[in-house]
């Protein structure tokens, strides 16, 4: 029973970092996905300013996510990596030539241009690699027991990441990190640039909402496991809110966001992405590999779950307590010249 317990706790602690993650680099990254569409010159400027105190500090989640699972579910560590590796190395070189494109920018504007494209670029490559890797994840990975290692590994080939299915999560994340950004700027800056923000956020609302539909549609047919939890008692009794919460906050983002809104708009927008997160959950739980591997076979042995967790009862609430800090400390309006 303990064994039970640490599982389930270890598996609620990665999606809470992962969950952080998507919420808090998410817009960042929907920043750089939507830079060419602003001015150069102040918009950009203004951009720029709203994230720079706070934008490597939301990659902590990431390095906690993929430590977590290599720590706590070796085995699912050690088949998911595999199974998507020109997708981590894509989102890993991505996030790199982001966060290079943002310190040089602003130390040689001789090649400010350049930088720009380097930031946008990494953005989308970073997005669009994460998206991949969740319908990668969804789809269903090769598995078959490795005699030689004593378990259970990666069986597929190279490129069986690549289908319809993964392109149109890729582009979904893409389209929900770029709402994400551009509900953050409607927030944080000011003047032109906040007016083209909300012009942004209403089309990509729009094409958000319609790619959740089209994942949700797609999903179910990906296997038979996924149509009977979404539709068969008694998931369905889990799963008939979400798709109607979805409506609702559509359209309380819309009207919210015609109305003059600020702070509700992006508010609403992490509310989509948290109820995605929770179609997710219920599609997938308890298989961390979906269908053949459960949390449980993946887990760590009991000693090394424990270990783990008495380090991040006191770490986790020291990174919660700081990024409130930076967030509260950096919580105005932003200007050309930083935030006032």
């Amino acid at each position: 029973m303990i064994n039970f317990d640490l599982t389930v706790i270890w598996a609620f602690i990665i999606a809470f970092a992962v969950f952080a993650y998507v919420v808090m680099d998410g817009f960042d990254l929907g920043i750089g996905i939507l830079f060419p569409f602003f001015a150069v010159g102040e918009e950009r400027d203004q951009a720029m300013n709203s994230i720079a105190p706070v934008w490597d500090g939301n990659e902590t989640w990431l390095v906690l996510g993929g430590g977590g699972l290599f720590a706590a579910f070796p085995l699912a560590y050690g088949i998911i990596l595999p199974a998507t590796y020109p997708l981590m190395i894509a989102m890993l070189l991505g996030l790199v030539f982001r966060g290079v494109a943002f310190e040089f920018r602003w130390r040689d504007p001789g090649h400010r241009a350049l930088w720009d494209v380097a930031f946008t670029l990494g953005s989308v490559v970073a997005a669009m690699a994460q998206g991949m890797i969740l319908g990668a994840i969804l789809q269903g990975v090769t598995v078959a027991e490795n005699v030689e290692a004593g378990g259970w590994a990666y069986a597929g080939r190279w490129l069986d990441w690549l289908t319809p299915f993964s392109l149109l999560t890729g582009l979904g994340v893409v389209a929900g990190y770029a709402l994400l950004g551009a509900t953050w700027l409607n927030w944080k800056v000011e003047g032109t640039a906040q007016a083209h923000a909300v012009r942004l956020a209403r089309i990509l609302g729009l094409i958000t909402l319609v790619a959740m539909a089209a994942v949700s549609a797609a999903t179910p047919f990906l296997d038979y496991a996924y149509w009977h939890r979404w539709f068969e008692m008694p998931g369905i009794l889990l799963t008939v809110p979400v798709p109607l919460l979805v409506m609702a906050a559509g359209f309380t983002f819309f009207k919210s966001l015609n109305a003059g809104g600020e702070r509700l708009p992006f508010a609403l927008a992490l509310g989509l992405f948290l109820l995605g997160f929770a179609g997710l959950g219920i599609s997938i739980f308890p298989y961390i590999v979906p269908d053949q591997i459960t949390i449980w076979d993946a887990a760590a042995p009991e000693q090394s779950q424990i270990f783990m967790l008495v380090g991040t009862v006191f770490i986790m609430p020291v990174i919660i307590a700081y990024t409130i800090w930076a967030y509260w400390v950096f919580r105005g309006k932003v200007g050309t010249h930083g935030y006032h």
